[in-house]
This record gives structure tokens, C-alpha cells and sequence, in this order.
């Protein structure tokens, strides 16, 4: 064995060892170099906490692997296809775009196809138990991941209690308001705020099904697919019964025959009676009838090939869902005029004009199986969403426990159904339902600016030489056009494509908020707003033109989104228009469930991470490394003295 010379230098080895101690303090800092060395070490330590990532590699999973394709399919049907389509399509048909709605839902679905793609892509990128949430982790950092993540209990939170609730007025109305009479004599609840009785069926009913997904996802998914084959079957039923009674004069009703009121204007009759305006707000509306298909995300670990089943579920859940509501709203506007379309209930009150009163009864098993199917979808992806942040330490230990039985997170299971239950028993959901989009809006955004950053992210190969960042004016300017025609992504790169990602989020608010506040005059010609769209639209193309000059990645994945970075680029264009959408409440109460969250992160989360022990780790192996090694020179140059 070769000595290293006895004349090594020792001198540097403490400061490497402070280097690379992340245990050097902002106190130790501020002794050593007074208050400007102490506010540059907090501001390296709280970086160094929000960029933690962790690796994109799928590793072992955990969780029992028995979902097909189909399976897959199926509950992402099951959960996008449930109340939207047997009340949005008259709501839509009859308040924003008449006849045009399938219009809107085509809009609708192709937005969702430019999120639904880029959660295809990281499904195969990141097969793990998590959705969203793990794609941000490994993209961004664990302070937008556990953000993101808190988004999303709060979204399947929700959905979850407004579904079941839905399904318990549903069957009240059908039992002659029974259920509500009884409960709300015995316990009659006379508080501000909470509902006018403790809905015990509502919170039994979730029990059931957190008990369900408790003790085994392949039996839980087996009922799922009977009640998406039985709202299917209900769907094209009303389609081909619809069939029989469709006029298409109902699509081209002249203006004259249209009713007027000072209460309620219907449009100008025809195909388009809002115009195009009407098919763009609709659009809008028909987008929330969309979300449920990134479920088929959270079921990474348990999916056989996720790398490929994934993605194919995703999209073609998607397919089906736009078919059913396009072939619905056709049928439903051509039996009826659009402006007698009954916002609540089409359906039943279709069939019960046309002297169908049998039909209705259908429809009712269908809506009520669809109910259970979109239940089921917003219950399964909750505790697995617990199970992935608890995992990584972001959350309370103890909600990550696998049952070694069943491999199901039963603890996060039984706790998000105790949670779910306890809102769907007591509260009125109503003004809560758009909490829902927002949660989804910000996830889809974020996803989506993922896949730019990831599909133009240097590789961080071992075997890589390090290069220097080289970042000069005229460097930058020459990167954004990639003048030198780099090949493979460079740190400057990289660099810039951050850079550009963060800038273009910033033009689609200035552009959308100019549509959004200004359309009438945009439309009108007004200079100012007309100057404002004009320089966002400027801003927003040439952003993602000079991110489609940058060097591509060179990893090759299972599935990748096509027309990068335009169809990203899109999605998140559309998300941010809706969540804009949103009115001011909505906004403040995310505002308050997100501090929440922060406190949460912020006393547990950022101490308890597993990359944080990570990193812990591999200081205190260095330091032993470094120990030994000083240790061993040590004895090397006392023994060449001796000698």
C-alpha cells in the first residue's frame, strides 16, 4: 500500500469540514463575521431546506402492485365521470352556451389533454405513490412539494365530502326527504355555519369505503369498475334513447322564438346563442367536470409497468370521459331547447317532458353509481397522498404506516376517512367546492412547468466533468437563442431555462388578467387594454420560443409530452386564466388552509425530512472519512519519522 508524503498539508482540512457541516449555525456565522456573514448563512441555510429534491429513480415500492391498465382506466373514468354529467351539461347548455356546449367541452377537454399529457410524462418519469406532489419534489424542491402536496388533501379532502354529501340528498330526495326529516328531529344542530343536522349517513358511508381501500385495493377497485360499467351503460343509454326524439330544429331556433325576460336574456337562438364569448365561459365550466383523471397518478407504486400503463389510463380515461359528454350534451340539446333545460336535474325533467317518467329511474341508478364511482375516486388518492408526505417526513410519522397484511397505508386511510367524514357530517360544503379547482389548477401549473424544467435539465451524472456557470451578459444573450448550438443542456442552460420558466408564469398572469378584467374592452378596441394583451401575448411567445432553442435532455423515457415546451406552455396558460376565475374568497380561504400548512412545515416538516437526514448522514460519513483519513496520515508520517 502506497504512503501518501508525510508533507500533506493539514492546515485546510477544519475549513473543509466547516464547508461542508451543515450544522455551521447563523449564530456561529454572525460571531465569525458579523451581521452580514450571519444573514448570508441564514439565507444559504433556508435554500438549501426549500430546494431540497429528491431523486427521480422509482426505487422499491412498498405498496402491493396489482392494478391494470384497466383498473386504472376505470377509476379515472369513475372519478372524472360522476354529478358533471347529469348536471353540467344542462347547466352549461341552458346559462352559457346554449346548443355550443359540446364546443365548450371539446375546449374543456382539450385543456385537460395538455394536463392530462404532462402528468402521462411524469407517471412514467416518477411511478411512485404521490401524484403531483413527488413530481414537484423531484423537480423543484421540498418547500413547493409539501405546498403543492397540502393542495392536494385539501382538494381530494373536499371533493370527497361534497361527493358523499351529494349522494345522501340524492337518495333523501328519492326516499321523500326521510333521511333529513328524522336525523334532523333527533339532532337538530342550531349553530351558525355547520349544517342543520349531523349527516350520520353521509359519514358512514365514508367509513365504508376508507375501510374498503383499508383492507385491499384490488377488491376496491373491482366495485369501482362495476359502478363505471354501470354509469356507462346508463350513458349510452340516454344517448341512444335521446337518439329517437332528436329534432335538429332545436339547433337552429331563430331569434324571434326565443323567450325574453328582464330577469333572464337567453341569447340569439341558433347553434352559438352567446356567441363566442358564451362557448369560452362555458368552457370554463365544463373544465371542473374534467378533474378527477390525476388520481390515476397517485397510484404509481401500485400499478403494474407504471411507465407505461400510466400514461395510457390518463389519456385514456380523458378520451372516454370527452365522448360521454359529448355525445350527453348533443342529445340532451337536440330533445329540448336549450333555454327549457332544467340546470339541476336535465335528465328527469327531459324524460318527464317527453311523457318518459320511466326513464328517469335509469338515470337515477346511473347518477347514483356514478356518485360511488367518483367517491371512490376521491377517497383512493387522499391517504396515499398522507402515505407519500408522511414517508418523506414531511408529514406526522405514524400516517405513512403500511399494513404488512394488506399493503395498504391503512393509518393515513382511517384517518383521512375520519377527517372527510367528520366535514361531510357537520358542514355545509356549498361555499367550499371551489377550494376543489384551485388546489387542481395550482398542481396542474405546476406539473406542467416540471416537465420544461425537467425535459431541459442538465444530467447530473457522476461521470460529468463539473463545468463553470459562465455568466456573463453577452453569454446570456447568446444562450437565449443558443447561438452556439449546444447539443446537450449546459449549467448555463439550465440556468436560463429557470429563469425563463419563472418569467413565463409572471406573462400569463399580466395576459390573462388583461382578458379576464378588460374583455369587454379588448373587444371593443380601448387602447390600453387592447396594448396590454398585445405585449403580454408578445412576452408569452417569445418566452417559449427562446426556451425551444435550448438543448434538449438527453434521457430517453417510456412516454414523453409531444410539442414541447408549446403544449406545456398552453396548459399553463389555461390554469392560470381559471384560477383567476376563482373569486376572492376562494383565494382567501387557500390563504388561511395554506398557513396552516406552513406552520405544519415549519415546526415538523423541515426538521423531521428524509432528506434532510440524508444530507445529515453523508456530512457525518465524510467527517469519519475525512477522521480516518487524517488519522492514517497521521501514523504514515510519525512511522517515516521513526524510521
Amino acid at each position: 500500500m502506497t504512503i501518501p508524503d508525510s508533507n500533506y498539508d493539514y492546515t485546510n482540512y477544519g475549513s473543509v469540514r466547516n464547508h461542508v457541516n451543515h450544522e455551521y449555525t447563523v449564530r456561529q456565522a454572525y460571531e465569525d463575521g458579523g451581521i452580514k456573514a450571519g444573514a448570508v448563512r441564514a439565507v444559504r441555510l433556508a435554500y438549501s431546506i426549500i430546494s431540497r429534491r429528491k431523486a427521480a429513480e422509482e426505487g422499491v415500492a412498498r405498496l402491493a402492485r396489482v392494478l391494470s391498465a384497466l383498473d386504472l382506466t376505470a377509476l379515472g373514468v369513475g372519478s372524472t365521470l360522476g354529478v358533471g354529467v347529469y348536471v353540467l351539461a344542462g347547466d352549461v347548455a341552458k346559462n352559457y352556451a346554449g346548443p355550443a356546449v359540446i364546443l365548450s367541452f371539446l375546449l374543456a377537454a382539450v385543456a385537460s389533454v395538455f394536463a392530462g399529457l404532462c402528468y402521462a410524462e411524469f407517471g412514467a418519469r416518477v411511478p411512485k405513490a404521490g401524484s403531483a406532489y413527488v413530481y414537484s419534489y423531484v423537480c423543484v424542491g421540498e418547500f413547493i412539494a409539501f405546498i403543492i402536496g397540502w393542495n392536494l388533501i385539501l382538494e381530494y379532502i373536499i371533493g370527497a365530502a361534497s361527493v358523499v354529501k351529494a349522494l345522501s340528498e340524492y337518495l333523501d330526495s328519492l326516499l321523500n326527504k326521510a333521511i333529513s326529516t328524522q336525523l334532523e328531529a333527533a339532532l337538530p344542530l342550531n349553530t351558525p355555519h355547520l349544517a342543520r343536522y349531523p349527516d350520520v349517513f353521509a359519514f358512514a358511508v365514508i367509513m365504508v369505503f376508507s375501510i374498503a381501500l383499508a383492507f385491499g385495493v384490488k377488491e376496491s377497485t373491482k366495485f369501482n369498475n362495476f359502478c363505471t360499467g354501470v354509469n356507462l351503460c346508463v350513458v349510452l343509454f340516454v344517448i341512444i334513447s335521446g337518439s329517437f326524439k332528436a329534432d335538429t330544429k332545436n339547433w337552429r331556433i331563430p331569434a324571434s322564438e326565443v323567450p325574453k325576460s328582464e330577469k333572464k336574456d337567453f341569447g340569439n337562438g341558433g347553434f352559438a346563442p352567446y356567441g363566442l364569448a358564451g362557448i369560452i365561459k362555458g368552457a370554463a365550466v365544463c373544465f371542473y367536470g374534467f378533474i378527477g383523471f390525476d388520481c390515476v397518478a397517485t397510484a404509481g407504486e401500485e400499478a403494474r409497468r407504471p411507465q407505461k400503463t400510466i400514461p395510457f389510463a390518463v389519456v385514456a380515461s380523458l378520451l372516454i370521459v370527452f365522448l360521454a359528454y359529448c355525445g350527453v350534451s348533443s342529445v340532451l340539446t337536440l330533445m329540448l331547447p336549450y333555454y327549457m333545460q332544467d340546470e339541476k336535474a336535465p335528465f328527469p325533467f327531459v324524460y318527464d317532458q317527453l311523457g318518459w317518467s320511466w326513464a328517469k329511474y335509469a338515470v337515477s341508478v346511473g347518477a347514483i353509481c356514478a356518485l360511488c364511482s367518483s367517491l371512490l375516486g376521491a377517497v383512493f388518492p387522499l391517504p396515499r397522498i398522507i402515505y407519500a408526505m408522511a414517508s418523506d417526513g414531511l408529514l406526522f410519522k405514524f400516517m405513512g404506516t403500511v399494513s404488512e397484511r394488506f399493503q395498504t397505508p391503512m393509518v393515513g386511510t382511517m384517518i383521512a376517512g375520519l377527517f372527510t367524514g367528520t366535514l361531510a357530517m357537520i358542514f355545509e360544503l356549498e361555499q367550499l367546492i371551489h377550494m376543489m379547482s384551485i388546489g387542481t389548477l395550482l398542481a396542474y401549473s405546476m406539473v406542467a412547468s416540471c416537465v420544461l424544467l425537467l425535459r431541459y435539465e442538465r444530467s447530473q451524472s457522476v461521470h460529468r466533468a463539473s463545468e463553470p456557470l459562465n455568466l456573463t451578459f453577452k453569454n446570456a444573450v447568446r444562450q437565449l437563442v443558443n447561438a452556439d448550438k449546444h447539443a446537450v443542456p449546459t449549467r448555463l442552460s439550465s440556468a436560463m431555462v429557470s429563469v425563463l420558466v419563472a418569467l413565463y408564469g409572471v406573462w400569463c398572469f399580466v395576459m390573462m388578467i388583461s382578458i379576464n378584467q378588460y374583455g369587454e374592452g379588448i373587444l371593443a378596441g380601448d387602447v390600453g387594454p387592447v396594448t396590454m394583451l398585445v405585449c403580454g401575448s408578445i412576452l408569452v411567445l417569445a418566452t417559449l420560443y427562446a426556451l425551444s432553442r435550448q438543448p434538449v435532455s438527453e434521457k430517453k423515457l417510456a412516454f414523453s409530452v409531444p410539442l414541447v415546451p408549446w403544449l406545456p406552455g398552453i396548459s399553463i396558460l389555461i390554469n392560470v386564466y381559471l384560477m383567476l376565475n376563482l373569486d376572492y374568497m376562494t383565494w382567501l380561504r387557500f390563504a388561511v388552509w395554506i398557513a396552516a400548512g406552513l406552520i405544519i412545515y415549519m415546526t415538523y416538516g423541515a426538521w423531521h425530512s428524509a432528506e434532510r437526514r440524508k444530507t445529515l448522514d453523508s456530512v457525518q460519513l465524510a467527517d469519519l472519512h475525512n477522521d480516518s483519513r487524517t488519522e492514517l496520515l497521521q501514523r504514515g508520517g510519525l512511522q517515516h519519522t521513526l524510521g
